[in-house]
């Protein structure tokens, strides 16, 4: 059987004229234990470039993370292929948010998809600065606030729901003396962190209760600086605060309450060390603030209390993330992607402090909740 490179290769000399063999690939990171993708590489010839990802059913990877058939399942393997084809990563491109051209959806003989880009070199968002992280967020309010919701068969449905339940493992150790003594865990995760994830976890079935019952929006559902690019092309007519954004891997796209890309965007920005977690109060305040400003910009008068909520209870997606850290304090810290080693101390100090904050949106959602309808949490009664 071909091997990938041999198959990139061949589709190189059709799609971008290489000579036979000639193509150099160069692998880009992406998460190394999600069953859908077989690999992501750069592929140049001469003057010109592509990105090709390959989505498979075939590769064989941990448990919680394994491919599925089922089309409304959070891991489908086929879904980032459909919005490509079926034109939906152009739904927000009037707004200054687009993906990566589709060059080519290539159906290899051993079943897998071979997803042919647009090569994007503008800059990654992984090393923005606050400002420019804004003016995306801006972007993606006046996109959600303008666009309808939008629905396909194969379009994720209770993806916050199906995710965490996927991931959570080892939640016995919330109760577990002996975790929270360890050494990196007892040096530096702030005080009280215990109490507000153990009643997180207590509370997650009211949390995706609430999300699912919020104002609905198309949502990206993976929305993290990783995953954005500023467009080395012309802005958008409506753009504002420079290029447009390009968002990558949509992989989970579909129904979203909104305000839960932001939920998301805002603690990943900090998890994974792009911004120091000291400034997660300010940068958040302001970067909700931009976001409400833009679904204004785009024609959305509901009730803003709404949208603070769905941030606010979005929290809940990380329930999985403290068991575990305790599980894995006593391993070697990598980075994204698993290619580099990062400091053990400065990880678990920056997501202590960013679980800390998602601890104080969780209790704003109790006190909100009420207000606009909704039960009270069990824990708050």
């Amino acid at each position: 059987m071909p091997s990938d490179t041999d198959l990139v290769q061949a589709e190189a000399g059709e799609l971008l004229g290489a000579a036979a063999g000639s193509a150099r690939l160069s692998p880009l990171t992406h998460n190394p234990v999600n069953g859908v993708t077989r690999g992501v590489w750069t592929v140049s010839t001469g003057d010109r470039s592509a990105v090709v990802k390959v989505l498979t059913r075939a590769r064989r990877t941990a448990g919680a993370w394994a491919a599925s058939d089922d089309p409304r399942h959070w891991n489908y393997w086929r879904r980032e292929a459909e919005v490509y084809t079926s034109g939906l990563a152009a739904h927000w491109q009037p707004y200054g948010i687009r993906a990566p051209g589709l060059l080519a959806c290539v159906e290899r003989p051993d079943g897998d998809l071979a997803l042919w880009l647009e090569h994007v070199r503008g800059e990654p968002a992984t090393t923005w600065s606050v400002a420019r992280h804004l003016a995306h967020l801006r972007r993606l309010g006046r996109a959600q606030g303008a666009a309808p919701p939008v629905d396909a068969p194969w379009l994720t449905r209770r993806f916050l729901r199906q995710y965490v339940g996927h991931n959570t493992l080892g939640q016995e150790l919330l109760d577990d003396d002996a975790a929270w003594r360890q050494p990196l865990v007892r040096d530096h995760f702030p005080p009280g962190l215990r109490a507000d994830m153990v009643r997180l976890h207590h509370d997650r079935e009211w949390f995706f209760d609430v999300m699912e019952n919020l104002p609905r929006a198309f949502g990206h559902l993976d929305m993290w600086p990783a995953n954005v690019r500023s467009s080395d092309g012309t802005p958008s007519p409506v753009a504002s605060g420079g290029p447009d954004s390009v968002v990558f891997d949509w992989a989970f796209a579909g129904d979203g309450a909104l305000g839960e890309d932001l939920g998301n965007y805002l603690p990943d920005t900090v998890f994974d060390l792009f911004l120091p977690a000291d400034r997660l109060p300010a940068y958040a305040a302001a970067a909700y603030d931009a976001y409400l400003h833009g679904l204004r910009e785009g024609g959305w008068r509901g009730d803003e209390r709404l949208v603070r909520l769905a941030v606010c209870a979005s929290a809940v997606k990380y329930d999985w993330l403290t068991a575990r850290m305790l599980a894995r304090a006593g391993e070697r810290q990598l980075d994204y992607g698993g290619a580099r080693p990062v400091s053990a101390e400065l990880r678990y100090r920056e997501r202590g402090l960013t679980l800390a904050f998602l601890g104080r949106w969780a209790a704003e959602a109790r006190t909100l909740a009420p207000g606009l309808g909704f039960p009270e949490a069990p824990s708050g009664r």
